[in-house]
Formats: C-alpha cells, structure tokens, sequence
C-alpha cells in the first residue's frame, strides 16, 4: 500500500474513533471527575463544584448539558441546607459507554447500578479502588445515605459547604468501587461511607481519596 494511502487510511480511522468517542461523551449523563479541583474539598462552594463537572464535560463533548455536581450543602450563616438528590435533575444517568446508572432519584438511592466498573470518568477511565495504588475510592458527598443533608448536629460535614482546604473541619465520602474496611452496610455506600480527615488534599488522600466528585447531568 503507498505511504500515502497507509497515512490517509490511518487518518481516517484516528477521525472515526475520535468522532465515536464523543458521540459517546455526548449521550453521557453521569461521570465521576477525572481530576480534582487542586484545593482538597474547597471547591468554592456548590457554584464552583458544579463549574468543575461542566468544564470537564465539555472537554469531551458533552457541554450541551448543564452539569450539576452531587453535594449537599449544610445549613449555615442563614442559608438553608440543600440536599444533593434535588440538584441532579430527574434521570436516567448513564456513564460515557451507556450503562445505566439508575433511571431515576429513588433508584439511584435505592438498588442503583453504580460500581468501580461502571463510576467511568468522563473520559472512560476506571478510578482506582481499594487493592490499588493509591486507592481514591472516596468521593465528596457531604451527604447522608437518602441523598438529604445532615441535620445541624455541631459536626461539619462539608468541609465549610465546600470552602475549606485545611487540616479542620470535615467532609462525608462515599465508595464508589463499594468495599472498604468498615462494617457493612457503610462499606458498601456509594454516597455516605465515612468523613473524610479534614479537608486538604493530604487528609483526602490518607483516608483514600482524591477530591474526586460525582457528576450528573440535570437535562
């Protein structure tokens, strides 16, 4: 085959694949980050979270959305707590290979199809889990098992509603690959496992996380 034919036909199939892949990324509706926002929880609030999910859909095609991250929010300084099961809109999720995650809110919070092989990024990676190096199964949530806000009980479990990056105050993870060394059922929660300790980047880490976020189209 002449060189130039060999490069064309290479082309060509390098442009079918690339097209593939963001006709995928564009039927997308659910991801976990690929990245964090390079500052431990503090994502400078919900607003900033949610820009951090429609920043890396877009990266991949799938910006027509509008892209909401899943926190919860605490009731503080006069606001009121806001619950991450409202801000996801209504489903189906599915990841960037069309699995669905759940169809709807009391799915996802029910008998959901969420796993280490199906919670792919945006860009179809498998985060690592427990048994890998380093494990960052642990994403933010701030959330209790039922998607709501945790009732004003002294305890932060937000991390100061996503704008602390220091070695205090605290945010509640959930396991994404479902394993873990506490007891069931909390091992197996994919949204409200354990809090996190503190809110840098090396507290996220040593409990075996990474500041990762759960993403999920609201349209």
């Amino acid at each position: 085959m002449p060189s130039s034919l060999a490069r064309a036909l290479v082309a060509t199939l390098t442009l079918g694949a690339a097209a593939l892949a963001f006709a995928d990324a564009g039927d997308m509706s659910f991801f976990v980050t690929s990245t964090n926002g390079g500052k431990g929880a503090d994502y400078g609030g919900l607003a900033g979270a949610d820009k951090h999910c429609q920043a890396l859909a877009a990266a991949v095609g799938a910006g027509g959305k509008t892209w909401h991250a899943y926190l919860s929010d605490s009731a503080m300084d006069g606001k009121p707590a806001v619950n991450a099961r409202d801000r996801i809109g209504k489903g189906p999720w599915k990841n960037v290979k069309g699995v669905v995650i759940a169809n709807d809110v009391a799915q996802l919070h029910g008998e959901n199809h969420l796993d280490k092989q199906t919670g792919l990024t945006e860009k179809g990676t498998v985060v690592n889990g427990r048994g890998d190096t380093p494990n960052e199964h642990d994403i933010l949530t701030g959330s209790q098992p039922d998607g709501t806000a945790f009732p004003d009980d002294g305890k932060d479990h937000t991390c100061g509603n996503w704008t602390k990056s220091g070695t205090d105050g605290s945010a509640m993870l959930g396991h994404l690959d479902r394993q873990g060394t506490n007891q069931p059922p909390a091992s197996m929660s994919w949204n409200s496992t354990h809090g996190s300790r503190g809110c840098d980047a090396a507290g996220l880490k040593s409990t075996g996380g990474n500041g990762y976020l759960y993403c999920f189209a609201t349209n």
